[in-house]
């Protein structure tokens, strides 16, 4: 199955180019300022994008991108306004798309209909983040048959069995966990990413890429050097919170994420 994910995957590797992945809490600030910071981040560079679904109780997210889901649940984001948004956004790029949830707010739209319109929408796969992998075999296959990836997480944690299992269900790229613990900024990239990813590397040839903490143009290179791809997620989330949705916000998102990307390039 070639999906967007994949078809850019592939074009980045064949350049030696490392993916960046820049993940964004969709309606915050708003919902029709989504469009417009995804259009933002492309013009810096991101590769790829994980439009995030608001969720009233996000337990694996830190407190930059709990306050974003609560501003974004203020302004009214729901899944199918998130949805909208996607639509919105594949008007006018053909970035990849991937949908991070939490797996209550698909569940309570309905699987198979979430599934149905995600695709309709635009969007090229899903990451839930408290779908245990054990469990995956009861949602992937509609996923694939939507032509839709299902991303799943590793985490220095996981048992090899696990990561089998990751690696078996997942399309498009595995997600590494670089650290124990939440989302948010930290001061180095941990030291618990590079065994990971040689995990990983001995079970799939599937993309790897490496997120959680990752927030300045040096850690980014360092995970650069490691994996396919790097995910930014809280530096970008506090970047939308400081501006407000200012009219300097999209300038600032394109700048961060060209200092980003041209620091993966070595």
């Amino acid at each position: 199955m070639r999906t967007r994910i994949s078809r850019r995957f592939e074009r980045l590797r064949a350049r030696g180019e490392p993916a960046l992945i820049a993940y964004l809490t969709a309606g915050d600030p708003s919902p029709d300022h989504t469009p417009r910071l995804v259009a933002a981040l492309e013009r810096g560079g991101a590769d790829l994008i994980e439009l995030g679904v608001p969720f009233s109780d996000p337990i694996a997210d830190g407190p930059v991108i709990q306050r974003a889901c609560r501003r974004a649940l203020q302004a009214g984001t729901n899944l199918s306004g998130v949805l909208q948004i996607a639509a919105r956004i594949r008007q006018g790029s053909e970035i990849p798309l991937l949908l991070f949830s939490y797996l209550n707010p698909v569940l309570r739209y309905g699987f198979q209909a979430a599934v149905r319109d995600a695709a309709a929408a635009g969007v090229d796969g899903f990451l839930l983040t408290d779908l245990s992998v054990e469990e995956a075999a009861a949602y992937t296959p509609m996923l694939r048959s939507a032509g839709l990836d299902a991303v799943f997480l590793a985490a220095p944690t996981s048992t090899d069995e696990r990561l089998r299992l990751v690696a078996q269900h997942s399309s498009g790229f595995v997600y590494l966990v670089s650290r124990t613990g939440v989302t948010g900024e930290r001061d180095v990239l941990s030291e618990q990413a590079a065994p990971l990813v040689r995990r990983l590397r001995q079970i799939t040839d599937l993309p790897l890429a490496v997120g959680f903490g990752i927030a300045r143009p040096d850690q980014a290179a360092a995970a650069a050097r490691l994996a396919d791809g790097v995910v930014v997620g809280s530096a970008f989330v506090r970047l939308i919170e400081q501006a407000g949705g200012g009219a300097e916000l999209e300038r600032r998102l394109e700048e961060f994420a060209c200092r980003l990307k041209q620091a993966m390039a070595g």
